[in-house]
């Protein structure tokens, strides 16, 4: 009990420094409690902790897991329980930020995969079985879409929404865990997320709780999202983890980095050509697009910045030259639907802009937007809650925001695309 008070004195310390720090724009309502997973002081230390899986690879998955003691990093898998006759090794390895210094991280690729197909699998030579469905290979395929998780009772009350969805994959666009400096939150973090990431690929982007930067002391960004969370920028031609791309099932996701470079000289809008300029879009007639800070916003909270209008600035015309059909972005708590926008305007060969930062962060809400709406945002909403995209064929997705009321999911906002692949008029 002294642990978990520790723990909530710490919350209150970080958000007060926070606030201080940003000088916040706006009233937030009191946010729900932390919701910590601590470590089982009693478990073997070669046990495998924070267990989740991610794409890697058009037929292969990426394993990663956690222990105290160091141990090989192996897995064994297979389509019928208690048989994992396939086995595949992979690497390990820690890292030190400050005075903490993490347990070993496994990373192990396996497959070749079948599509839609159950696995079962276990870490290391011994521990419990896990098993996971890969996504289809063809539509219809449903995604699961959130921001800003942090660790909260708001939090598990979306994850149990989520859980319930059916979804074939997660993306999160950015702000993890809120560590914010305190790497013992990554790890209590990775415990909370473990039931679903185990089970079913999750896809992340950056945000900026993500970056852990402190001038002299660990000068380094992203440290701890490096180490823990990696993406497929290898196979994706990207040279860094903070941006890749992945296809599934005919769509193609762009992850962008909102706190990396991105002008034109740099190499995240470099690759972004190079990777738009080879979507097919007859194999992958979706394009969808992942970052945290978001381009088009009416709340009051987040105006001005650079990550998001900068990065607008640089790279919205070639999202727009590539017919994207949706950006899905955090960092505003809250949630917000535009129609189809290019440069400030409706245009029916742009993309839909939503901004999902609505997962259960510690802040709370930002309760306050701008007055009048813009002819440009259709649904705007200060709730916590999660988006399901349900990719019906290629002509066809379903999006649907589902508000935590009471605990409730409630499908609050929803709409139906047309691919921009085959608008008249935008080929």
């Amino acid at each position: 009990m002294a642990v978990r008070t520790w723990f909530s004195l710490l919350a209150l310390a970080m958000v007060v420094i926070q606030l201080i720090g940003t000088g916040m724009a706006y009233e937030r309502p009191p946010a729900r409690k932390m919701y910590i997973v601590l470590d089982d002081e009693d478990q073997d230390p070669t046990h495998p902790d924070q267990v989740r899986i991610s794409m890697a690879g058009a037929d292969k998955m990426r394993i990663t897991w956690m222990t105290k003691d160091e141990t090989p990093a192996e897995v064994h898998y297979g389509t019928v329980q208690g048989e994992l006759g396939s086995s595949a090794t992979g690497s390990t390895r820690s890292y030190k930020y400050a005075t903490y210094t993490s347990g070993t991280i496994h990373d192990v690729l396996i497959g070749p995969l079948n599509a839609n197909t159950v696995y079962y699998y276990r870490c290391g030579s011994s521990g419990p079985e896990f098993s996971f469905k890969t996504p289809p290979s063809q539509f219809p395929i449903r995604l699961a879409v959130a921001g800003d998780f942090g660790q909260t009772e708001w939090t598990k009350s979306t994850l149990d929404h989520i859980s319930k969805s059916n979804y074939d994959l997660l993306l999160l666009a950015g702000d993890l865990s809120y560590a914010d400096f305190y790497q013992p939150l990554w790890d209590s973090f990775g415990r909370l997320v473990e039931p679903l990431a185990s089970q079913r690929p999750w896809m992340t982007a950056t945000g900026n709780h993500d970056v852990e930067k402190i001038i002299v002391v660990h000068p380094e960004k992203f440290t701890s999202y490096n180490a823990r969370w990696h993406m497929p920028f290898e196979e994706s031609g990207s040279t860094s983890n903070l941006y890749y791309s992945f296809e599934v099932a005919g769509v193609h996701v762009v992850v962008l980095g909102s706190y990396t470079d991105f002008g034109s000289d740099s190499d995240q809008y470099k690759w972004l050509q190079a990777d738009l300029g080879k979507v097919d879009r007859k194999r992958t007639p979706w394009l969808v697009v992942m970052l945290h800070a978001p381009w088009y916003n009416s709340n009051s909270a987040h105006q001005g910045e650079e990550e998001s209008d900068g990065m607008r600035d640089s790279m919205e015309e070639i999202l727009y030259k590539a017919r994207v059909d949706v950006v899905f972005a955090g960092h505003v708590h809250a949630y917000e639907r535009f129609d189809r926008v290019y440069q400030g305007k409706t245009d029916k060969c742009g993309p839909v802009y939503i901004t999902i930062g609505d997962g259960g962060n510690r802040e709370g809400l930002a309760t306050k937007y701008n007055d009048p709406k813009p002819d440009i945002s259709l649904f705007r909403e200060a709730s916590f809650g999660h988006g399901q995209l349900n990719v019906v064929d290629e002509n066809t997705m379903e999006w649907t925001w589902h508000r935590n009321d009471d605990d409730q999911s409630v499908a609050a906002d929803s709409v139906k695309l047309k691919s921009l692949a085959t608008e008249p008029g935008c080929n």
